[in-house]
């Protein structure tokens, strides 16, 4: 995404969890850029503010894990800007790559709590002011690892694919109060997809050859277009689906894994 926006989302504030790299920053980047005003809810001291002093927006220090900070990012978004238009749940913490049967109770709980309860809170939390309103866009950040169950992530796959039935449900619930809630499935070099390439660096080479566009995405040319898209007015009428932003990666599943012990 380059070049002067349209204004589409003017007058809209965003909160924007997990902003200060990756997918969610080139998110807060173009939703600035079509006039939103965004809240970054970004658990790092360091990106988190670089980013929201970019964007012209706000930082807030967001764990997503507990629930008392969610509450306080949507808190911070009515008392900066008097309204929230747009959700975006996007943060998420690590993976560690093992086998099923390797999974501990902690990884599954905190997978599950920053993947799935934090988004759940930040929805509960933002849904009475929309829903007052008439308008809200929540846009969920899932993955196509539940969805082809990608190898050694099992909290990651669990969580998202939770956060994909919370998206329907919430969609139906939803749908006569004026706000709708889709699930973007991006293929982009995401600051965690980094992360597991440095440690598997032959993998970023299959991944890219897998797609049948011949690369994965870039979070801001590929991925940001499609959540502004979201955003907008002109997605009034789309509500419980998932949007898989991924070079068509999700047509033929995963060709590539990593060698678990």
């Amino acid at each position: 995404m380059s070049g002067a926006g349209t204004g589409r989302l003017a007058g809209r504030v965003a909160l924007v969890t997990g902003a200060g790299d990756g997918i969610g920053a080139a998110v807060a980047r173009a939703y600035a850029a079509e006039g939103a005003r965004v809240v970054v809810a970004e658990l790092s001291e360091e990106t988190g503010p670089a980013v929201a002093a970019e964007v012209g927006g706000t930082f807030v220090r967001t764990d997503v894990s507990d629930r008392a900070q969610v509450e306080a990012a949507v808190a911070t978004a009515l008392d900066t800007y008097g309204s929230l238009d747009v959700l975006v749940n996007n943060a998420w913490g690590s993976a560690q790559l093992c086998r099923v049967e390797d999974k501990t109770d902690a990884m599954i709980d905190q997978g599950m709590a920053v993947g799935f309860r934090g988004p759940l809170w930040a929805m509960q939390a933002a849904f009475p002011h929309m829903s007052a309103r008439g308008w809200g866009r929540v846009v969920n950040m899932c993955s196509l690892n539940g969805v082809n169950a990608h190898v050694g992530t099992l909290e990651y796959n669990a969580a998202k694919e939770a956060l994909r039935a919370l998206t329907r449900t919430a969609a139906r619930e939803w749908a006569p109060t004026g706000v709708v809630v889709n699930a973007l499935c991006p293929g982009a070099k995401s600051a965690a997809f980094r992360r597991v390439m440095g440690d598997h660096p032959e993998l970023e080479a299959m991944a890219d050859a897998g797609n049948p566009m011949g690369r994965i995405g870039d979070p801001l040319a590929d991925v940001a277009p499609v959540a502004v898209f979201l955003a907008s007015e002109d997605c009034r009428y789309l509500t419980g689906n998932t949007l898989f932003v991924d070079g068509g990666a999700h047509i033929n599943g995963v060709a590539w894994q990593p060698d678990l012990p």
